[in-house]
């Protein structure tokens, strides 16, 4: 499978008449090709996204993205234009509660050099893993109330302000608005504690342990505004103990949560995955990524981890 970098051009905003057709009479007067145009209506709120053929476009990027903010005031929308060679490194924004796992994870590799971006940012909506992010020189933002309800606005704000170009969910315990998720759709990824679509929403490792469940896991996903039913990127597994409590067997999950989760991350900031239809694949690369669950789980005692891969959402987990 081979890949070609494409312009995307998403458009957010009240769904109009006639919106469709302003936007791409536009970008054909250009002379830039529509290859894909994906669109949706939730809670009134409309999405467009398009990914384009630029090459050969007759205008600048500077008067392109001019025109579409022009046409966007007119429509009353909002027109977001990214060119994929626009910056040479790519800024990932991290979104937390108080678990810190995950997130330490992706420091780790961050300032390891294993990722192809730079962790900009670190949003909580409670102040807990401030320190954490101070401990790796990250700006820490705190959006939520006392109750830890996230304020929408001021995380696009902050979003906007580090120019992020993926958003992480490393436990971030809130769901996400269609404000947010249309405006980066294909770019959030979510770790979620089970093997979706298994126990999807809230208290997961609860579900499959009053299921009585013999195996368990974690799925990372592109979030999507349908609660824990986007494209699946990577999954791990283990089997779950006799008479085992949600100590043990969230013990066992949480290092795998870290590992599904960066692994997905690595994936996406390598272009080495893509969704199609609302599901992922991936590119064909010399050495074959292993896909689903492996043979060897059925071979395993009770008390032993297993991983695995698995490719194509969500947000709220765990307690």
């Amino acid at each position: 499978m081979t890949t070609r970098k494409l312009t995307e051009i998403t458009v957010i905003g009240d769904d109009k008449t006639g919106l469709i057709a302003r936007v791409t009479t536009l970008l054909f007067e250009r002379g830039i090709n529509i290859e894909d145009l994906d669109q949706a209506v939730r809670d009134d709120l409309f999405r467009m996204t398009m990914k384009v053929d630029a090459a050969e476009m007759e205008t600048s990027r500077e008067e392109l993205r001019a025109d579409l903010r022009e046409l966007g005031r007119d429509l009353d929308v909002d027109v977001q234009v990214r060119f994929p060679s626009d910056r040479e490194t790519r800024q990932i924004a991290v979104l937390v509660t108080r678990e810190s796992h995950c997130p330490t994870a992706l420091f780790e590799a961050w300032s390891n050099g294993d990722l192809d971006a730079d962790v900009g940012v670190v949003v909580g909506n409670h102040a807990a893993l401030r320190p954490l992010a101070e401990e790796y020189g990250v700006p820490f933002h705190d959006v939520g109330n006392e109750k830890g309800q996230p304020d929408e606005e001021e995380l696009l704000d902050v979003l906007a302000a580090y120019d992020t170009d993926l958003i992480v969910l490393a436990r971030y315990m809130r769901i996400l608005s269609p404000n947010v998720v249309f405006r980066y759709e294909g770019r959030i990824i979510n770790i979620h504690p089970s093997l979706l679509p298994a126990f999807p929403g809230a208290k997961a490792y609860r579900q499959a342990k009053e299921d009585g469940v013999r195996i368990a896991g974690v799925t990372a996903h592109y979030v999507t505004t349908d609660l824990d039913q986007g494209p699946i990127i990577t999954q791990r597994a283990f089997n779950v103990p006799d008479e085992s409590d949600m100590a043990a067997i969230k013990a066992r999950g949480q290092p795998l949560e870290a590992d599904a989760l960066l692994e997905a991350v690595q994936l996406h900031l390598n272009d080495d995955v893509q969704i199609h239809r609302g599901r992922t694949e991936l590119r064909e690369t010399e050495e074959a990524y292993q896909l689903g669950m492996p043979d060897v789980l059925e071979q395993v005692s009770p008390s032993e981890p297993v991983d695995g891969a698995g490719v194509a959402t969500r947000q709220p987990s765990d307690d």
